[in-house]
């Protein structure tokens, strides 16, 4: 919606832990189907998060932030 919506030339989807997958799906759907090619994949990064859960455990969680650019 923000390259149709808002006329972006950029949008960065982001996500961690078990949502990392369905935000490669959400960018695939993109570039494939709903804007038919007209997206040019930018950065992908990758890096892990550490905080305490809720019973106090120190937990790291993995994150993504996938760049995409109209052509």
């Amino acid at each position: 919606m923000q390259f149709t919506v808002q006329n972006s030339n950029e949008v960065i989807v982001k996500a961690r832990g078990r949502f990392i997958s369905r935000a490669v799906d959400i960018v695939e759907v993109a570039r494939k189907r709903f804007l038919d090619n007209a997206l040019d994949l930018g950065d992908i990064k990758l890096d892990s998060e550490d905080f305490k859960n809720r019973e106090g455990r120190d937990i790291r969680v993995s994150t993504i932030e996938i760049t995409l650019k109209k052509k």
